[in-house]
């Protein structure tokens, strides 16, 4: 059960709330390439709007400016989405009119205060880019309190799963002085991921790939307890990696870069660049997955940005994402957005989380105190 307080525990009627969404969205050329974390904050402004809260100011980052300006990063674009999105929804206020959405380039100071002013009952006013700012990544309560004081927030909602790992201005130093409770995204993805751990529906299977072998083993260890089978590939698996235990399947087959015509023969076993793992490997993870009643996926399973390197982390995908008996849950950055992407054209796959949050849940999942987390109002 989730034990921190959220907004379903508080009375939000008639206040101005400051809530911490992940708009960390992936730009290209000044445009949005994927929008779903945007539609995963929905469900807390959908339930902050229908029970009356005043205003609603949204804070997140994008990208890392280091504290400072940088144009590309702005939120503006975000805003500017989220008012489509919302345009197109069912989400209104209480009183049934469309909410309002407006941008200010600034976190603090007048202009934010005559922009929280200024906006109507019901509306949504989204604050520049928190990482502009060096007092954010630096937990400083006095650029937060300055935040405070320009919104008259009465309310903090933590809503950024993808940041609660941090201890930032945003996740740490607002607590201090507001109200703080979880939004229903961050109640979501820890309750999920702590069920997972704690009490999964067997078998379990964890798929595990990536590139970095240090970043993989405490999780393949945390879950060793837990699974029934742990299945590695990707480059960690490419390089050599080796257990003896026998929940642990290791790829040893693989597709090589140069030899991309050997696919069709069954020659993978030559010189080159191991890019992906091999068609006896994937028939095993198949298998797996067919057997498997929960399945937590972390890492690639070869390099996808290359063509045909990405074919076995898709085929795994959509045998996952085929399955409606199952707990799926899709965990870490390159992952997520693997799979995100790949929905966009198979809208049909479905999963039980794809996780918002990288290195958040694969500390949750590890065992880690999130700092975002623990200071919120318990229950």
């Amino acid at each position: 059960m989730f034990s921190k307080k959220t907004i379903k525990d508080i009375e939000v009627f008639n206040k101005v709330v400051l809530v911490r969404v992940d708009y960390n969205v992936p730009m290209e050329g000044g445009e949005i390439e994927n929008d779903l974390r945007i539609k995963a904050s929905l469900p807390t402004i959908d339930f902050l709007l229908s029970h009356g809260a005043k205003k609603i100011i949204l804070i997140s980052h994008l990208g890392r400016p280091e504290g400072e300006r940088r144009t590309e990063l702005s939120l503006k674009p975000v805003a500017e989405r989220l008012r489509e999105i919302l345009r197109g929804s069912v989400i209104r206020t209480q009183t049934g009119k469309m909410p309002v959405v407006k941008f200010v380039p600034e976190v603090q100071g007048e202009m934010v205060s005559e922009a929280t002013a200024e906006l109507p009952d019901g509306g949504i006013l989204v604050l520049e880019n928190l990482r502009f700012f060096k007092g954010e990544e630096e937990n400083s309560e006095e650029f937060m309190r300055a935040i405070v004081e320009a919104t008259g927030a009465e309310l903090f909602v933590q809503d950024g799963f993808a940041v609660i790992h941090r201890a930032h201005a945003s996740t740490v130093a607002v607590t201090k002085m507001l109200p703080a409770v979880a939004g229903l995204l961050v109640e979501k993805e820890v309750t999920i991921l702590e069920s997972t751990m704690k009490e999964p529906e067997k078998p379990v299977l964890v798929i595990i790939g990536g590139a970095k072998v240090e970043d993989k083993e405490p999780l393949i260890e945390k879950f060793l307890p837990v699974a029934d089978k742990i299945a590695v590939g990707g480059k960690i698996a490419a390089d050599g990696y080796k257990s003896e235990d026998p929940k642990i399947y290791v790829a040893e087959d693989f597709a090589i870069d140069d030899e991309v015509d050997g696919l069709a023969n069954g020659s993978m076993d030559r010189a080159g660049k191991k890019l992906d793992i091999g068609r006896r490997a994937t028939r095993e993870i198949l298998e797996m997955i067919h057997d498997a009643k929960t399945v937590v996926w972390n890492g690639t399973v070869g390099l996808t940005e290359k063509h045909p390197f990405e074919m076995a982390s898709k085929t795994i995908a959509r045998a996952i994402g085929n399955r409606r008996d199952i707990t799926s849950v899709i965990c870490g950055g390159d992952t997520t957005g693997f799979v995100e992407n790949l929905q966009k054209v198979e809208p049909e796959l479905e999963y039980s989380l794809i996780s918002t949050g990288g290195g958040a849940s694969l500390e949750l999942l590890s065992g880690l105190e999130l700092p975002g987390l623990e200071c919120l109002e318990d229950k």
